[in-house]
């Protein structure tokens, strides 16, 4: 059964002006990353907004992405949701389409006690026949505690978790219990300021959206670890760090999509209106970015391509 590895996107969604998906750019965002030497791609991601998505939007992205993937790499939707019937119909949509996998988040909103988390993973797990990919990230719904993810693991088609709590301790711990209970489940981070820490530790790679914007980076961290260069592997992880806190200074995820709008993609207006303060604040890190980029693209050997008409 596929396990996840390696490098894997998780998909900024570009969108048209009048706030519908762009799929053009969006096959040139498939294109783009899976020629840079990435290992997976994660549509319908929450960096992707998928909050503001309607449910055929959702399934019109995997799509488009399975279409344009071509069987090169591992596709594998968010299909999380409020309740388990609606990640169960994505699901299905996913399987359908020829999806490796599928991501699910805890439910958000309305707060859950771990027992409800762990039911609404067990309805959806129970319901499909489709690999699964659990998703912990605190910062956008509840966290999910340490031995759920150990009683989930059990399941024969949960065969990874990304974790985007941004916390090794929490990393490790999950590792731990897993380990203890003597399953095999692949892990991944959801930050990329840790991947090199989390392939040390044993992790199996990343899940984020900076793999999509410099994936050059990102696999090249993975392929220096793989090769044992470790101090390349470390040069390469500090060499995103100021990019990615440009990148968080801004109302998440738009400061990914300027950094990404600087590889060349058309990312649309925000779905959410700004403030008058919020857009002073948007130019004036919209320009630290363009900057910051600039010279790790030179590096790259790639021009930086800044957009003058961006909100």
């Amino acid at each position: 059964m596929f396990k996840p590895e390696g490098v894997h996107v998780a998909m900024l969604t570009p969108f048209s002006a009048d706030g519908t998906v762009n799929e053009t750019e969006l096959r040139r965002m498939v294109d783009f990353q899976i020629e840079a030497g990435v290992h997976g791609l994660f549509p319908v991601s929450s960096c992707g907004e998928s909050i503001h998505l309607t449910r055929e939007e959702k399934i019109r992205m995997m799509e488009v992405v399975v279409d344009q993937n071509r069987g090169r790499v591992r596709v594998t939707p968010g299909v999380g949701s409020s309740q388990p019937a609606e990640s169960i119909y994505l699901a299905e949509k996913a399987k359908k389409l020829g999806c490796d996998g599928i991501v699910i988040a805890p439910p958000y909103f309305f707060p859950l006690s771990q027992e409800m988390i762990e039911k609404y993973f067990e309805a959806i797990i129970d319901a499909v026949d489709i690999p699964v990919i659990l998703y912990n990230i605190p910062l956008f719904t509840q966290p999910i505690s340490y031995d759920v993810v150990k009683r989930l693991s059990r399941r024969k088609n949960v065969v990874g978790m990304k974790d985007s709590s941004g916390s090794m301790v929490d990393l490790m711990h999950f590792m731990d219990k897993v380990r203890l209970a003597r399953e095999e489940t692949n892990f991944l981070t959801g930050r990329e300021e840790t991947f090199l820490a989390c392939l040390m530790a044993g992790g199996k790679g990343c899940m984020t959206a900076t793999s999509g914007i410099l994936p050059e980076i990102m696999v090249g961290i993975y392929n220096a670890w793989q090769e044992g260069h470790y101090d390349r592997a470390r040069e390469l992880q500090f060499s995103i760090l100021l990019a990615v806190r440009a990148m968080f200074a801004m109302p998440f995820p738009l400061g990914f999509k300027v950094a990404l709008e600087t590889r060349g993609f058309e990312m649309g207006p925000p779905k959410q209106p700004l403030s008058d303060a919020e857009q002073f604040k948007f130019e004036t890190v919209k320009a630290r970015i363009e900057k910051i980029m600039q010279p790790i693209l030179e590096k790259l050997n790639q021009p930086t391509m800044v957009r003058k008409d961006r909100p």
